[in-house]
């Protein structure tokens, strides 16, 4: 389907949700709606908080989805789209449902020997003082939410536990990963075309929440001064994680480097932010794209799988 035949009917952009990450997903949708309607599509907001959002897809040629987190992130949008008939952009089911449970993931590359730091699954039983003996400090996340939330730091078995708690909130899993020592990037992934790198610094622990929509001071280096042989190198680190788990169209892969460096894969972002502080829009402007023709790719790519 053209873009052209795309303006003939609404472009529905979803975004709010009720997951963790509601408020940068509000945000991440207002920039793709604000880019749809200044190459003249007609865009109609949706947020599946509200109780008619499903009415509310009536007419519209297809969805653009902006929802951050579960319920918008993590296949369950997408198979309702397909159930309703409704074209949307992004990875499919199979490909989100992966990507956004961290542990599962994890276990995949694991079994295909893509380079991903050791890792462990917690419960209220695991004997903490084991896992540090065996992965030193470690960071502990939810398996099923994005933005760094939940996510805290330990080195030791009383600060594991703690930890685990506080991931336990999020609902699902709890995984406890390695700590690796070193710089972190994150690979955007545009169709069959990595972007350039994005090195990150913070002044915080890691690159969490605050660091990634809240601060100013966060330094965003693009390009991210690796050589040119260590940029294929990683990007096509990022491009197999991606492609492994039946991701396609646009996402975002974050990796770390150890001080030896070799390459390590974090996670595979599907519908990564779109907001001022948002990392994809930047690789795209470093490859020459402007938000606009970001976004327009992202449905051109989209409806290419449309039948």
């Amino acid at each position: 389907m053209s873009l052209d035949a795309l303006r003939a009917a609404p472009v529905a952009v979803l975004l709010g949700g009720k997951s963790a990450e509601r408020e940068v997903s509000l945000q991440s949708g207002q920039t793709v709606i604000e880019a749809l309607r200044s190459q003249d599509f007609q865009v109609r907001p949706v947020d599946p908080a509200d109780a008619d959002w499903i009415a509310r897809l009536r007419g519209v040629s297809c969805a653009f989805i902006a929802l951050h987190g579960p319920g918008g992130e993590d296949g369950s949008m997408q198979g309702a789209l397909q159930a309703l008939q409704v074209p949307y952009t992004g990875s499919g089911v199979l490909g989100s449902a992966l990507a956004m449970d961290k542990l599962r993931s994890k276990q995949l590359w694991q079994g295909i020997g893509l380079s991903t730091g050791s890792f462990v699954r917690l419960n209220p039983e695991t004997d903490w003082q084991q896992v540090i003996d065996r992965l030193g400090k470690v960071f502990v996340k939810p398996t099923c939410e994005g933005s760094s939330i939940g996510m805290t730091s330990a080195s030791s078995a009383a600060a594991l536990e703690r930890a685990f708690h506080t991931a336990s909130e999020y609902g699902g899993g709890v995984l406890a990963e390695q700590f690796i020592d070193g710089p972190e990037y994150t690979v955007a992934i545009l169709g069959d075309q990595v972007l350039p790198s994005i090195r990150l610094e913070t002044d915080n622990e890691f690159y969490d929440y605050e660091a990634k929509y809240i601060s100013n001071d966060t330094r965003y280096h693009c390009p991210s001064g690796l050589s040119a042989a260590d940029e294929a190198e990683m990007g096509a680190l990022a491009l197999q994680a991606f492609r492994s788990l039946g991701c396609a169209v646009w996402g975002r892969v974050d990796i770390m480097r150890d001080r030896g460096g070799k390459f390590y894969v974090l996670e595979v972002n599907t519908i990564p932010g779109m907001t001022s502080h948002s990392l994809v829009p930047m690789a795209a402007r470093a490859a020459g794209l402007d938000i606009q023709s970001l976004v327009g790719r992202i449905l051109e790519l989209s409806s290419g799988g449309w039948r």
